[in-house]
């Protein structure tokens, strides 16, 4: 039996599916010459991986976004056959931070939706205006809500 996608997976309580072997595509920036992380995604794509996991700070959605758009226009997949999970960092926690941090994803990746959107850590980190500046630890702010409003907003596929 051979370790594949379409067998391999999660069954998620919205129906879609998590692939459960995935590339995880951090790659120290100061150290890791660029576009590794572009060709090491279309690589694993083209064996068949399905599951990609990538995050603001590992500073390469772009490459990531582009290997994905790029096997797509291939004819390679379809966006519906990538599962792709971001991350947010700690100190977009406040909600209203939230759905920016989350368009940001986007706009860089260049895609319309991520299928899994989780907290990169569960410390939340003083808000600067830049996203790495000073980076402190504060207190780990509570919820009100059992989810943040976007949740509701989004597109099912």
């Amino acid at each position: 039996m051979s370790l594949t996608a379409e067998r391999h997976f999660i069954p998620l309580s919205d129906g879609n599916k998590m692939p459960l072997i995935g590339l995880g595509t951090y790659g120290d920036p100061r150290t890791t010459p660029k576009g590794t992380c572009y060709e090491s995604v279309k690589l694993a794509i083209d064996v068949g991986y399905r599951h990609l996991d990538g995050a603001l700070v590992y500073f390469n959605e772009h490459e990531v976004g582009q290997a994905i758009r790029d096997k797509i226009a291939e004819g390679v997949v379809k966006r519906e056959d990538i599962f792709y999970c971001g991350k947010l960092w700690n100190t977009f926690h406040p909600p209203e931070l939230v759905r920016p941090a989350l368009e940001r994803t986007l706009r860089t990746l260049q895609l319309d939706y991520v299928d899994l959107y989780i907290i990169e850590l569960p410390i939340a980190f003083k808000v600067h205006r830049l996203p790495f500046q000073n980076i402190i630890c504060s207190t780990l702010p509570t919820c009100q809500q059992p989810y943040h409003p976007a949740t509701h907003s989004w597109q099912p596929r």
